[in-house]
């Protein structure tokens, strides 16, 4: 089964503090890592900014959801990010795992009450 990154992030002072230049310049190091990405498999399925009108929204300010073929890929990607220096420009909550199909997560989910 393929993993799954779902990143939840919001912009620190850090980032807010730099010019646009220096962003690019950021952004130009992300850009250069993401080949490397993607030849392990990682894929980016959705970036955006969070809905703050939906029902439980989440009170982080974008989100990323990224798929893996497998463990090794998706550990590569958590560190890739964090190399990157991403964490010292976003607040970043991160839930990765393999993914499962509903019936197995609510096995999980069984499975998780009886503990």
């Amino acid at each position: 089964m393929a993993h799954y990154l779902a990143e939840l992030y919001t912009p620190k002072p850090a980032w807010l503090d730099l010019s646009e230049s220096e962003r690019q310049e950021f952004f130009a190091g992300i850009g250069s890592a993401v080949p490397a990405l993607s030849a392990l498999g990682v894929e980016a399925l959705a970036l955006g900014k969070v809905d703050q009108t939906k029902r439980h929204a989440a009170p982080q300010t974008f989100f990323a959801i990224w798929r893996c073929p497998d463990d090794a890929a998706l550990d590569a990607l958590v560190a890739g990010i964090a190399q990157s220096g991403w964490h010292d420009y976003f607040d970043t909550v991160n839930a990765g795992g393999e993914a499962t199909d509903l019936a197995g997560h609510l096995t999980q989910l069984s499975e998780a009450a009886q503990r």
